[in-house]
């Protein structure tokens, strides 16, 4: 898509990511990552005793997925001559349904608003991370991100 096209998207769907399985190893290297090692999310003989029934992945993973795996597999904005994207902030996110470990999740993307700066355009996305089977989704959350032209 064009820079010029994008006020024209305004409330539509801009990106939806491939489905991504949510694995143990990725929510243990997460936990490492992050010195989060509580039980329900690295113990899975103690989390089949929860309400969960198993272990279930880190909300802070779910965001994470914005920036690096979900846009790696089509789930963001892609700009034609854009020099660079960066993360410029989040408004709003909320966890809405948990994660289990072995579900699968995609990104849904619709943009709220765009923006113009000094050499750069300030979109805003409303994401909807869906947990495939489910309803309820398992985050939604509106970012900021800066585009350099």
């Amino acid at each position: 898509m064009q820079p010029s096209e994008l006020q024209s998207h305004l409330g539509q769907q801009i990106a939806l990511s491939e489905w991504l399985e949510i694995t143990q190893e990725r929510v243990s290297a997460f936990a490492d990552a992050t010195s989060d090692h509580q039980f329900i999310h690295v113990d899975p003989e103690r989390a089949a005793q929860t309400p969960f029934g198993g272990p279930i992945a880190h909300g802070f993973l779910t965001l994470s997925l914005l920036a690096g795996q979900f846009a790696n597999l089509g789930g963001s904005l892609q700009l034609e001559g854009a020099r660079m994207v960066v993360n410029y902030g989040l408004n709003r996110v909320r966890f809405i349904a948990p994660v289990r470990v072995g579900s699968r999740l995609r990104n849904r993307a619709v943009l709220q608003s765009v923006e113009e700066g000094a050499g750069y355009l300030q979109v805003t996305v409303l994401n909807t991370v869906e947990i495939e089977g489910q309803d309820k989704p398992a985050m939604i959350a509106e970012s900021l991100g800066r585009v350099y032209l």
